[in-house]
């Protein structure tokens, strides 16, 4: 059973207590202190319209590690024709905003409701919240985001409305994540698309082991827009 938390409190449960699917407890906020309080002890929230905050650390926990994505023959040969325009964090709402609105194949909705998006925009204007955009003939059409705290980036959502468009933008940012030295990139559950990018599956401790060591390196949060 999930652990039931206040909005009163800034604290979670121990990980241990999360049931066998990753659900560790319900209720809480959505407050600028709670989220970074809970991404940077591998928790993240995840719930649809008309439900109560549901916060999550599933064990295994899918990963990738900057150095080990893995670029088909076919990506590359995208990457090199530039069809795309790819920038970073020049459109960090629109990003969101077509996460939540693009159609997923077996899907009905979202989990990203207007709660999720203005939380998410308050840390994208505090420094923590960062997105990459692909762009075609000066439209945007795929991109991701997601939060950063230290040396540690954790995945959110992606969309594309052309195909490779997300891939390209993805490929771009590990790379900038890359030279900046980021240790990890939480992609939180396992999905094929990932996989086929080099994301693996490790157990939670060894999760927790290595973010712990990336929180302990200063990213200084701010836009990255103009960062080199």
């Amino acid at each position: 059973m999930p652990v039931e938390i206040s909005h009163r409190k800034l604290e979670f449960p121990d990980l241990e207590e999360a049931d066998e699917s990753g659900l560790l407890a319900v209720g809480g906020d959505l407050s600028l202190e709670r989220l970074k309080l809970a991404y940077s002890k591998g928790i993240f929230p995840w719930y649809e319209k008309g439900m109560p905050i549901l916060w999550w650390s599933p064990d295994p926990r899918m990963v990738l590690f900057p150095d080990k994505m893995i670029i088909s023959h076919s990506l590359k040969q995208i990457i090199k024709k530039q069809h795309f325009t790819v920038t970073i964090d020049t459109a960090f709402e629109k990003v969101i905003k077509n996460c939540a609105q693009t159609p997923r194949k077996g899907e009905n909705g979202t989990w990203i409701t207007r709660e999720m998006k203005n939380a998410y925009i308050d840390l994208h204007k505090a420094g923590f919240a960062h997105s990459a955009e692909a762009w075609l003939d000066g439209k945007l059409v795929g991109g991701l985001y997601g939060v950063a705290i230290g040396k540690a980036y954790f995945g959110e959502s992606m969309f594309h409305h052309v195909t490779n468009a997300s891939k390209v933008a993805f490929f771009h940012l590990v790379e900038k994540l890359s030279s900046w030295d980021f240790k990890i990139i939480d992609a939180q559950v396992y999905t094929n698309h990932l996989e086929s990018l080099g994301g693996e599956m490790i157990p939670r401790s060894q999760y927790i082991q290595i973010l712990e060591k990336a929180l302990l390196i200063e990213d200084a949060p701010g836009s990255w827009e103009r960062r080199n």
